[in-house]
C-alpha cells in the first residue's frame, strides 16, 4: 500500500514537474495573483479525474483511437501558436502587465484558458491517462488505486506550490522589464511545445 502510494508519488511528480505551457501559465497567475485558487483548482481537479481514468482502464479505449489524439493535437498546436504569439505580442508594452492585486482577466476567461491549456495538449492525455494508467495497473487491482492517490497528491502539491509560492518572487516581478522577460519566455515556450506536437503529428 504504502510503496503503491510512494510509486505513484514519484511517478507523478516526475511527469507533472516540467516546463510546459500548462506550468508557465500557473506561474504567471501566481505572480501577478489573479485567481491563483481558480486555477490551481482546476489544474488540480483536471489531473486528478484523468488520472483516475487512467488508472480505470479508459487509457485502453484512447490507445486504440488514434484520430482522437491527432485531433487534439491539431486543437492544441492551434491553441498554443495563438496564445504564445499574444504572449510575445503582450511584451512588447513595457506597462502592460503589474505584479500588483489588479485583475486584468474574468475569472470565467480565466477558468477557460486555463482548462484549454490542461485539457488541449495531447501530452496530458498520453502521460496521465495513457502512462500513468499502465504503470498502476502492475500494482494490482487494489494498489492501482493507492498509485493513483500517490500520483494525485503529487498533482494537487505541485500545482500549489506552483500558483502560490509564485508571491515569493512578487517584488522582482513588480517591474515591468520583469513581466517583459517572462512573457517573452512564455511566448516562445508555447511556440516550442507548438511546433514540437505539429512534429509529432
Amino acid at each position: 500500500m504504502l510503496t503503491s502510494t510512494t510509486a505513484g508519488l514519484i511517478t507523478g511528480l516526475t511527469l507533472i514537474v516540467a516546463i510546459g505551457a500548462q506550468n508557465a501559465f500557473v506561474l504567471r497567475q501566481g505572480l501577478a495573483r489573479e485567481h491563483v485558487g481558480l486555477v490551481v483548482a482546476i489544474c488540480a481537479v483536471a489531473d486528478i479525474a484523468l488520472i483516475a481514468a487512467g488508472v480505470a482502464g479508459i487509457g485502453a479505449i484512447i490507445e486504440h483511437a488514434g484520430w482522437a489524439v491527432t485531433v487534439v493535437r491539431w486543437v492544441g498546436v492551434a491553441f498554443l501558436t495563438w496564445y504564445g504569439v499574444s504572449a510575445l505580442l503582450r511584451a512588447r508594452r513595457a506597462g502592460a502587465l503589474r505584479a500588483a492585486t489588479a485583475v486584468t482577466a474574468s475569472r470565467p476567461r480565466t477558468a477557460v484558458r486555463t482548462l484549454a491549456l490542461t485539457l488541449l495538449n495531447p501530452h496530458v492525455y498520453l502521460d496521465t491517462v495513457l502512462l500513468l494508467g499502465s504503470i498502476a495497473a502492475h500494482h494490482g487491482p487494489t494498489g492501482r488505486w493507492w498509485f493513483a492517490l500517490g500520483a494525485c497528491v503529487a498533482s494537487a502539491a505541485w500545482f500549489t506550490g506552483l500558483g502560490y509560492g509564485a508571491r515569493a518572487a512578487s517584488r522582482l516581478f513588480a517591474r515591468p522589464r520583469a513581466w517583459q522577460v517572462l512573457d517573452v519566455l512564455i511566448g516562445l515556450t508555447m511556440l516550442a511545445i507548438a511546433v514540437t506536437l505539429a512534429r509529432g503529428a
